[in-house]
């Protein structure tokens, strides 16, 4: 990276936090333990504990019209420390799970930095992200989290904010910027490159959906592009496998406009392909891979304010690339949208989340699926 950047880190005082009260193992640097939150849900406007309305409960669905596959078990976890949403997603490096951003505490524009850590049952606060956003894009490589651009208002207004995050110092600093503003778009690790695909962008009154794909190269501190995403689209599920990118569902502008689309991206030819829909068209929605599957759960969609058009979906499929075809699995105990999700070992960590259509109550809540 340039010596520039790192100069103008110190500058921007974006710097490790202060010292910690005890070691955690994993990092170079303690981490500050953080009890969980005694409160499941929160509501955004003021920040207050909120019990979920019969009407809001209502819009849990859990039905898919997938096959049935192994249904596997849920378990419940230590919940996050704070009710928090629409961080977009989460990403896991050496066993721990990194949530970063998103709103919380009557605020669209956290800088949180949670990290859970599976083997104690035991959440952590680490440094938190330079300047507050939410829906950031965040992916780990190479024991470094890079988080890149996301909205500084309520799922509007995206900036080109780019960071890297040092694990084993507990540190960020700034990268080169997005060559455009975006927030809610999908980053992915592979072959050493990070890869940033779709989101949504300016105006702040339009926020449309894009296809933009670019590609960050950690040496050189650059960003080059490449072919878009057929179906511009924000609210992705996303993972790497086998050396390609798969894009899973999302929404065209808004969740009134979710879509089963699946495409993957071959680096090599530099091109698009179409595999199967995902059975329920939703976005939001978390995407691991486990047990050489890809298992879509959680998401939204439906229209505001429309009594029995709000959905917020508990679902859990799980796409075979060998065999192009999905299966559905136990749903979520608890279904939630803009969750963080994560594999480690042999479960599938889905922490946080909103509990209702849209960013107006968070919530705490952090369960963990397995096929044992």
């Amino acid at each position: 990276m340039h010596r520039r950047r790192f100069l103008v880190s110190a500058l921007a005082s974006v710097a490790a936090a202060p010292a910690w009260a005890q070691s955690h193992q994993g990092h170079g640097t303690s981490l500050t333990p953080a009890a969980p939150s005694p409160d499941p849900y929160a509501k955004l406007q003021g920040g207050v504990p909120h019990h979920l309305t019969p009407d809001q409960e209502a819009q849990r669905v859990i039905d898919s019209p997938a096959p049935k596959g192994p249904q596997g078990r849920w378990l419940t976890r230590a919940a996050l420390p704070i009710p928090r949403s629409e961080m977009a997603w989460a990403t896991e490096w050496n066993g721990k799970l990194h949530v970063i951003g998103g709103y919380g505490e009557g605020r669209v524009d956290r800088g949180y930095h949670h990290v859970y850590d599976p083997a104690r049952d035991e959440w952590f606060i680490a440094a938190a992200l330079p300047r507050g956003a939410n829906h950031v894009a965040v992916v780990a490589l190479d024991g470094k989290i890079y988080a890149l651009g996301g909205f500084i208002e309520q799922n509007r207004n995206p900036d080109t904010h780019a960071y890297v995050y040092d694990v084993a110092t507990n540190q960020w600093s700034p990268i080169a910027p997005l060559p455009r503003p975006r927030g809610a778009a999908a980053a992915l690790a592979l072959n050493g490159h990070i890869h940033l695909i779709g989101g949504a962008s300016s105006p702040t009154q339009e926020r449309a959906s894009v296809g933009w794909h670019e590609v960050y190269d950690p040496k050189a501190d650059k960003w080059s592009a490449r072919k878009a995403l057929p179906g511009a689209r924000d609210h992705v599920g996303c993972v790497t496998y086998d050396g390609k990118i798969h894009i899973i569902g999302g929404r065209f502008n808004t969740f009134e406009y979710n879509t089963d689309l699946h495409h993957v991206y071959l680096p090599q030819q530099d091109t698009w392909e179409v595999r199967a829909p995902v059975p329920t068209a939703r976005s939001g929605h978390g995407l691991v891979v486990y047990r050489d599957r890809f298992f879509a759960m959680g998401g939204e969609g439906g229209i505001i304010n429309r009594a029995g058009q709000q959905k917020v979906f508990g679902q859990m499929e799980s796409y075979d690339p060998k065999t192009d075809t999905w299966q559905s699995h136990a749903p979520m105990p608890t279904p939630r949208h803009a969750v963080g999700a994560v594999t480690i070992g042999d479960w599938i960590y889905v922490a946080g989340g909103g509990a209702v259509l849209g960013g107006s109550v968070q919530s705490a809540v952090h369960e963990a699926f397995t096929l044992t």
